[in-house]
Order: structure tokens, then C-alpha cells, then sequence
């Protein structure tokens, strides 16, 4: 197994910035942007959202010193309606694109090969087509089962710095009310299987076999699979694997437990001690399942709580589908 107890001295010491990118990026747009906007379009501002949301470390307020090397700097989105962004969007963009480039003695955004359309103008319904396919939130429980967590967190991270209609808060408002309860409900047993197969069961079959690779693969799959169930014990999606741990420690059930214990776990030279941390991972979550009424069933094996979890749900079509999947 991996240990990085020989890599510390080689990790990258961030300290704080002095400013986050997410505000600097406010302090821009109110203090730079929205005079030559007003300015320039007049009524028209009271029309457009302004923030900064999506893709970026900044929009989770995870940057740092390193973060500076790309897609990142002063910037902000502008989101308009259909018809405000067919006969403005272009004005407007060659307007923001007349802004400053620096800032404050910040630089201007370095956009990296695959960093563009991350700020600028944007048709409200054209920007949550790109993360959550639709312009709109889902309607069903089918179209909500298919989105990816990290999709749902990248479109409703940041801040919105103005918004005078609400039309961009609506939809941003509706995604955060969270999955339907069903389709939490069949996402939490999933978890339960597949974070219970992987660490309690297949790990140390797969050490005792030789199959490291297999075996790391397994440790890899039940730390992620258990933090994501973490998130959804608390309601909050879960995002990109890159900021998944980091954003584990933030939950208030669980967290900070869940964050330190995974630490550790990585960190292990010994397949049993690694053993031992899985387990008790998955004996704290089983009874954080209790707590919150999601099982009452008296194992300590974490795939038996994901059918208990599934005979929960109301529809019958997501009680009676496949509990692996979700």
C-alpha cells in the first residue's frame, strides 16, 4: 500500500492567501465591473445575475498559492435570460472583455488550454445545460437518480453576487433543496453496498491474494464511496474527487471523523491496521445510520444496511430496482 508518512517533506506548504478568489473576484465585479456596466447599459443591469460559480477551486474557496498558475485571477459570470442574451450578450461581452485585466496587483486570469468559459457572459439556461443537462431542475426521480454529485456541487458552489429577478437563484435555490428524499434514500443504500463491499469484504481478500493493485484500488473505491455517503447523510453534495476529502472535513455528521480516520487509513504500512481503520469507519457510519432511522438492523457488516435503507423508499420503481446501483 501507498504511504505518504516520506512525501510530507515534499508537499506543497500553501500558507493563506490574503485574498480568496472568490472574493476578489466580488470585490472586482462591485467595485470594477458593475460602474461600466450601469454605465454602459443602463436598466439592462438590473437584468443580469452576476457571480461566480462552477469549475475552479475558487468556487469551492479551496484555492491557494498554487492555484494561481491557471484559471484564476479577476472574473466573474453574467448570466441573462434568452432573449437579454440574444440581443446584448455580445455587447456585453466585448465590454467585459474591456474590463481591467489586473486588479489590486493581482494579475490577470491565466486561462489554461482547458480553463476557458469558465467566466464572461453566459444564457442562464445554457449554463446549467452544461452541468446539469437541462435548463431546469429535474422533474422526476429518474431524472435526478442519473446526475452525478459532482455536477449538482459545481452548480451550486460559489456565491451570487447580484441578482435583481432571482431567475439564476430559482434554479440554483431548487438544486440545493437536495435530492428527493427516494432518490437520497436509494443513493444512501448504493453507498452502503458498494463502500461495504469494497473495504469490509474485497481489500483484504485482495492483499491476502498479492493483488496490490486490486487491493489499492479498494481502499481508493471505499474512502470514496463513504465520504460520498457522508454527504448525502448530511444533504450536501458531494464534489470532484480533487476537493472530495478536503470538503469531507466541512460536514457537521461525521466530518471531521470521517476526514481524520481516512488520513490515517492512507497513511497505514500494515494491511491490518488498514483493516482495522475500515472497520471502524464503517461501525461509526452503520450507527449514524441508526440515529437518523435509516436501519435498525443489528450487523456490523455495512452491505446488510443497504436493502433495510432501500424498503424506505415510497416509489416502488426505485424500491424495487437494483440496490447496487445509484
Amino acid at each position: 500500500m501507498i504511504s505518504f508518512h516520506n512525501l510530507t517533506g515534499n508537499v506543497f506548504k500553501n500558507g493563506n492567501l490574503t485574498v480568496k478568489g472568490l472574493e476578489l473576484c466580488e470585490k472586482y465585479f462591485r467595485e470594477v465591473g458593475q460602474p461600466v456596466f450601469e454605465r454602459e447599459f443602463g436598466s439592462l443591469t438590473s437584468r443580469m445575475a452576476v457571480g461566480l460559480v462552477g469549475d475552479g477551486s475558487e468556487c469551492y474557496g479551496y484555492d491557494d498559492l498554487l492555484s494561481r498558475d491557471h484559471d484564476w485571477g479577476p472574473g466573474f459570470c453574467i448570466w441573462l435570460d434568452a432573449l437579454d442574451y440574444t440581443t446584448a450578450g455580445g455587447n456585453i461581452q466585448q465590454v467585459y472583455e474591456s474590463l481591467p485585466g489586473t486588479y489590486k496587483g493581482y494579475k490577470q486570469r491565466l486561462t489554461s488550454k482547458w480553463g476557458g468559459g469558465r467566466v464572461g457572459v453566459f444564457e442562464i439556461a445554457g449554463f446549467y445545460s452544461g452541468f446539469i443537462g437541462k435548463y431546469q431542475p429535474p422533474r422526476n426521480n429518474g431524472e435526478w437518480l442519473v446526475l452525478p454529485e459532482s455536477f449538482l456541487a459545481a452548480a451550486t458552489n460559489g456565491k451570487v453576487f447580484h441578482d435583481p429577478l432571482g431567475d439564476f437563484s430559482k434554479i440554483r435555490h431548487a438544486l440545493l433543496r437536495f435530492y428527493p428524499e427516494d432518490v437520497r434514500l436509494r443513493k444512501v443504500a448504493s453507498r452502503c453496498m458498494t463502500a461495504g463491499r469494497e473495504g469490509q469484504y474485497n481489500f483484504s481478500r485482495c492483499v491476502r491474494r498479492g493483488e496490490f493493485y486490486a487491493a489499492q484500488y479498494a481502499e481508493t473505491k471505499f474512502c470514496a464511496d463513504i465520504m460520498s455517503l457522508a454527504f448525502l447523510l448530511n444533504r450536501r453534495y458531494a464534489p470532484f474527487y480533487k476537493w472530495l476529502h478536503r470538503a469531507t472535513k466541512e460536514l457537521s455528521i461525521l466530518g471531521d471523523f470521517l476526514y481524520h480516520h481516512i488520513l490515517s487509513l492512507i497513511a497505514a504500512n500494515d494491511y491490518h491496521v488498514k483493516s482495522r481503520y475500515i472497520e471502524a469507519i464503517s461501525h461509526t457510519v452503520i450507527n449514524e445510520l441508526r440515529q437518523q432511522g435509516l436501519s435498525d438492523l443489528d450487523s456490523d457488516y455495512l452491505p446488510d444496511h443497504g436493502p433495510v435503507v432501500q424498503q424506505a423508499i415510497q416509489d416502488k420503481k426505485l424500491r424495487e430496482g437494483n440496490v447496487w446501483a445509484a
